[in-house]
Parts: C-alpha cells; structure tokens; sequence
C-alpha cells in the first residue's frame, strides 16, 4: 500500500508539471501582450471577504500566496507525515543519503548566492530563494527525460524534494512570520490541541475542513506564516484508519486533495507568479546581483551541494546510492534538483514583498525562471545520456547472451 500511494503521487506530480509549464509559459505571454495591464490590475486587485464578525481584505496575489497555497502546504505535510511513518521515511538505512544531500541541497546553494551577491553586491536576504525543489517539475522532467531508469531514483528525488521542502517550511516559519499576535495564536494552538485528542476517535469530514480553516483564519490574524500552519494541522491528522473506516484520514485527504492541488492551485500560482514584462528591462536588470545570485545558487550549488553530500555519504558508509543506479544518473538527478520555480517564486514573495511588478519581484522571477530553466535542460540532456548509455548496455548484454 505504501509502495502504491508513493506511485500514484509520483504519477500525479509528474502529470501536474505540464499543467505548470503551461501555465508559467502563458503568464509570460499575457505579462508581455496588450492584456499585461489587466492582468497586473487583476493580480493586484483587493477583493473582501466576510463571515459574520469576521473580514479580511487581500489582493488576488495575496490570497493565491496565502490562502490557496495553504493548500499546497497541508498536502506537502500529509506527504511527510505519511513518509515518515509509513513511506521511504520510515526507513533510516533509506533516509539517510537523501536526507543528507537534501540538507547539502540547502547549504550549498546558500552559499553560492551570497559569494555571489557578496562578490558583486547585493540584498543578502534572498539567500533562502534558492534552497527549495519543485516536487512537480522536476518529476515531471525526470518521467520525460529518465525512461528505462530505476524507480529508486525517483525515490531519492521525492524524498529528498520532500525534506528540502520541510527545510523550507522551517525557513519560512523563522524567517517571514515576523510581529506575531500571540493572542490568536494561542487560540490556534488551542483548536490543534482539541483536535490532535480528538483525532483518536472518528471526526466527520466536514468538522475536520471547518478545524483547518479556523486554524488558517487565526494564523493570518496572528501574523504567522500560513504554510507553518497548514503543516501543523497535517501533522494531527491520523495515518491509521479509526474503527472500521477503510480508510485512514490522512490518506482520504490526500486523495482528495492533491488533484486540486496539483492541477488547479500550483499552475494558478504559476500564472500569479511567473509573469514578467519584458518592456524596458534593461540589460542592468537582466544581470543585476539578485538575478546571477538566484540562478547561480539554483543551477550551480544545488548540483553541487545534493552530488557532493550524496558521493560523500556513500563513500564514509552512512549511506548508500540509490539501488542499481549509477553515479552519473545520480548526478543528473542532483541538477533537476535546481529547478526550484513555484518553492523559490514562493519564498521570494515573502524574502522581498512588495507589488509583483516591483523591481525586486521582477528580479526574483528572472532569477528563478533562469536557474530553473538551465537546471531542467542540462539535467534532463545527463539523464537522456545515461539512459542511453543503459539501453546500450542491455543492448549489448542481450546481443552477448544470445551469441
């Protein structure tokens, strides 16, 4: 069963980065055609919301940021919960190189960006943007470009995307959840507790939907990061069917909510997010200190940081590669893991807020689209060759054995 929701998510993130693709492609031609004005009016149009006492105003790209990708996060945290207690997680001889390079896959690519911007000058508080994997696109790049690979593989892609996104959601937490309310908070803490006890007997699926958006109501009144939010709840919700469910909570959510997520919230973020007008951008701002930082931390460190921490794991005998697969796939694999998109568009909302046409915003796309991009083709052209070389290999094996 674990083996199969594992496959049934690989399947619908690879699926979903088409819809992503599409979707950031289309952005780039409306933010660049005579409905880039609407569209930047549409995005950052506020619009009210109101229940009784309650009301909150944001604008379109506020609640796609705050609000939908909520949902992303609780599903991101249901994956974890359930790798950790049933999935590839729950296994330490399995865990430990793609835990390790995930955590290689973070500091390299930090450090990267602040020799650069170091070096050149500039902001140093985007150092978190590169950090973050796309679950999504890189799948999606690693079913086109990796046939005939071993499934492991995918494995220490999914697993190691999952722990660079739980660094992230660490970041996040720490980082952008800055002038918190306690009051509120108290109060979401409160209604975790309540239902993290209540959780053991059977809840009604409504009650648990009610729970999540008081809990994510509370968080934005307290000031706190959305996505920290959406995890915590993920993480009280139970893994083990209660009485004679068929099902457990945690894998019903799951199913239900992942199609939502996969093809209608993250390409929405996309459209939200990756639009950059082209108009008057000056070739000072194509190569400014936060564009170079961002995509040489995507493109070089993340190559650097998840490769070297994985050779290194294997080679001091804490780890081992990912079965039947050769150091080259490996490699190939570690540069689809600097395709960092809608997680980098994510944190660079938050590490520079502003409007999205602002001068940093659009630097922050230009950074992520340009690191992303490079990290997706030379990473897909590894893995075609290694493939090649494999089917070769068989080839060759079969053409010996029948001889």
């Amino acid at each position: 069963m674990a083996r199969k929701l594992t496959l049934d998510f690989l399947k619908t993130e690879a699926a979903s980065g088409t819809f992503l693709g599409m979707a950031a492609l289309t952005a780039l031609i409306v933010a660049n055609s005579p409905l880039s004005e609407a569209y930047f009016s549409w995005l950052k149009s506020e619009h009210l919301f109101q229940a009784g006492p309650l009301s909150l105003t944001l604008s379109v790209s506020e609640w796609i940021k705050e609000g939908l990708m909520a949902l992303f996060f609780l599903v991101v945290g249901l994956e974890i919960k359930y790798e950790i207690r049933k999935g590839e997680l729950s296994d330490p001889r399995k865990l430990a190189t793609p835990v390790i390079a995930a955590l290689g896959g973070m500091l390299a690519p930090a450090g990267v960006y602040l020799a650069v911007v170091g070096t050149i000058g500039g902001p140093s508080q985007g150092w978190p943007i590169p950090l973050a994997t796309d679950i999504a696109f890189a799948l999606a790049v690693f079913a086109l470009a990796g046939r005939g690979l071993p499934s492991s593989l995918r494995i220490f892609l999914l697993t190691l995307a999952i722990v660079d996104d739980l660094g992230a959601i660490a970041l996040i937490a720490v980082l952008f959840s800055a002038g918190v309310d306690w009051q509120p908070l108290a109060w979401a803490g409160g209604l975790l507790a309540v239902m993290a006890v209540a959780s053991r007997r059977r809840i009604a699926a409504p009650l648990w939907v009610m729970a999540f958006a008081a809990v994510w109501w509370l968080s934005v009144q307290a000031g706190l990061s959305t996505s920290l939010a959406a995890v915590a709840f993920a993480a009280i919700v139970p893994v083990s069917p209660r009485a004679d469910d068929a099902q457990s909570p945690l894998k019903e959510a799951m199913h239900d909510l992942h199609p939502y997520v996969a093809y209608l919230i993250l390409p929405l973020f996309a459209f939200a997010k990756a639009g950059v007008s082209f108009a008057g951008l000056s070739m000072d701002q194509l190569f400014a200190p936060l564009v170079l930082g961002i995509a040489a931390g995507l493109f070089v460190g993340k190559q650097i940081g998840v490769f070297g921490a994985a050779w290194l794991t294997s080679s001091l005998k804490l780890g081992a590669k990912p079965s039947q697969a050769t150091w080259l796939e490996v490699y190939g694999v570690s540069l689809l893991c600097g395709v960092g998109f809608t997680m980098s568009l994510f944190i660079g909302a938050l590490a520079f807020p502003g409007t999205i046409d602002s001068p940093a915003q659009v630097e922050v796309k230009l950074g992520v689209i340009l690191g992303s991009v490079l990290s997706a083709t030379i990473g897909a052209t590894v893995l075609s060759i290694a493939a090649g070389r494999r089917r070769a290999s068989q080839a060759a094996a079969n053409t010996n054995t029948v001889a």
